[in-house]
């Protein structure tokens, strides 16, 4: 009679522990994002915060080089973008620009014989990387502030971005019960839900507003539907899991629509969405006809960036390092000699009548 018992006991335990290996480990850590009673806080886990902390270490700066010296454009031919560089900090920054995204191939990802050919393909991209480099760190500071990014804040090593999107072949396949609408296709890009998984074609190329509440008590022309809803949540869950936060870092959990209640992330979020429509809109797609097919996603259109690119789970990308304030040529108002960071800016209130987020 005994064995019967025990054999169940034994099955309870191995069906116990199954359940709970779904569960995350005890001992999570919360931090109040607004205030007391309203139950605004983020959950962190210690071992994931951990891990992505890890993941997300900024490199060495290249060791600086004398100033002074002829410009790069009297030293070196075809240098369109950099040529107001010292000879000696253009280099510099060459050789920091292999480290961040070509380690392994070298200098000959962009460069093979005459360095001033622009014979393959990688170094036209370059260029245009670089000059959106510096339109990101000058003319969006409403986003990134004193930090700015760099090369790497993308690439992280590898010549094509581990986290970037393209548009899936066919999102709307109708079938003998209607269309999928993109959805019911659980993906990461919307945290495994049936929520729309390409959010981005949308948002992050076009122009559609983000809203999930009318502006309006009663239906009028400008409304919102249950699929816009849907949409949005999907671009949501992005942003969370890109960020490693829950929704209550940029909303009040009390009410997501009014500016007001909100934390000022939400303002930084705002300005982040336009950066990148603009970063897909002005110098990615216009590069498609001069990449290759493996660049390309399934649909045709060149692979593009959003929140993951550069967050990859964190809310500041690579802890905040400042990586870009070591570099001259990249955009950055650079701090005096010694200072241990570059004047931060005022911060940017949200225009007066924006959508939501």
């Amino acid at each position: 009679m005994m064995r019967p018992v025990r054999l169940g006991l034994a099955i309870a335990v191995v069906a116990l522990g199954g359940l709970l290996s779904g569960c995350e480990r005890p001992d999570m850590e919360t931090v109040q994002g607004n205030y007391r009673g309203l139950g605004i806080e983020q959950v962190i886990n210690p071992r994931i915060a951990a891990e992505r902390l890890a993941a997300n270490q900024a490199p060495p700066p290249v060791p600086p080089v004398p100033e002074g010296g002829p410009r790069a454009s009297e030293v070196f031919k075809n240098v369109q973008v950099l040529g107001d560089l010292s000879a000696n900090e253009f280099s510099r920054l060459m050789v920091a620009i292999t480290q961040w995204v070509s380690p392994k191939q070298s200098c000959t990802y962009c460069h093979v014989g005459d360095l001033a050919s622009d014979a393959v393909y990688t170094k036209v991209v370059a260029r245009r990387m670089i000059q959106m480099v510096q339109e990101v760190n000058s003319g969006w500071q409403s986003h990134v502030r004193g930090t700015g990014v760099t090369c790497y804040t993308c690439h992280r090593g590898e010549p094509l971005p581990t986290a970037v999107w393209a548009a899936p072949a066919d999102t709307q396949r109708f079938r003998v019960l209607g269309a999928k609408a993109g959805q019911n296709t659980p993906a990461m890009t919307v945290g495994l839900t049936s929520l729309p998984y390409d959010p981005f074609s949308a948002f992050l190329t076009g122009s559609e507003e983000i809203r999930v509440q009318s502006a309006t008590a009663l239906p009028t022309t400008d409304h919102s539907n249950i699929m816009d809803a849907e949409w949005t949540y999907g671009l949501m869950m992005h942003v969370s899991q890109s960020l490693g936060v829950n929704c209550g870092y940029c909303h009040n959990s009390r009410s997501f629509m009014p500016w007001e209640a909100s934390s000022p992330a939400r303002v930084n979020a705002w300005h982040a969405i336009r950066m990148v429509r603009e970063i897909n809109n002005d110098y990615l797609t216009p590069l498609t006809s001069i990449v290759p097919a493996n660049r390309k996603g399934p649909a045709g259109d060149i692979y593009k960036v959003n929140c993951e690119t550069c967050h990859r789970g964190l809310a500041k990308p690579l802890q905040g390092a400042a990586m870009a304030q070591s570099y001259h040529g990249l955009g950055m108002v650079h701090a005096a000699a010694g200072a241990a960071s570059a004047p931060v800016p005022e911060p940017v209130s949200a225009p007066a009548s924006p959508e939501a987020p």
